[in-house]
């Protein structure tokens, strides 16, 4: 099973993780650090380094995190690029991370970052393009000629 390290601003990614467990339940192999205010870089890298080895179950696994370029991603990429079995996707949201947690135990990390970019991606919609999905997928009414 892929570890599985959530990290973000403030309290992201306890309440990302809580939120996933009350939808599918504890997750093992599945830690979440959080950056809250007056936390510095060098603690926020130092749990997560911690958080990578207590997740790690031999096959590797991937750092999810909050925002491009912030500090949570900086040094889960810092630590991602020096072991090749971890990845880092950023922009997180509830959708991947649902998905992904149930899907993890089928796939290598390759495969979980790529799928989950997927993910990622169909949970970033609007209630407009839903309706519009909806309608085109409705068959047209019954016309009898009249």
């Amino acid at each position: 099973m892929l570890g599985i390290v959530i990290t973000g601003h403030g309290m992201f990614a306890s309440g990302l993780l809580q939120a996933v467990e009350q939808i599918i339940g504890k997750q093992p192999s599945c830690v979440a650090i959080d950056f809250p205010d007056g936390m510095t870089t060098e603690q926020l890298y130092q749990e997560l380094y911690i958080a990578r080895e207590a997740s790690e179950s031999g096959e590797g696994g991937v750092f999810l995190t909050d925002l491009l370029g912030g500090s949570p991603f900086r040094q889960a990429a810092q630590l991602a690029l020096t072991d090749p079995q971890w990845q880092v996707i950023t922009g997180t949201n509830m959708q991947l991370a649902v998905e992904m947690m149930m899907m993890r135990d089928e796939m290598n990390v390759v495969e979980f970052r790529d799928m989950a970019l997927e993910c990622g991606h169909r949970g970033l919609t609007s209630l407009w393009h839903q309706q519009q999905q909806q309608s085109k997928k409705q068959p047209p009414p019954d016309i009898d000629g009249i």
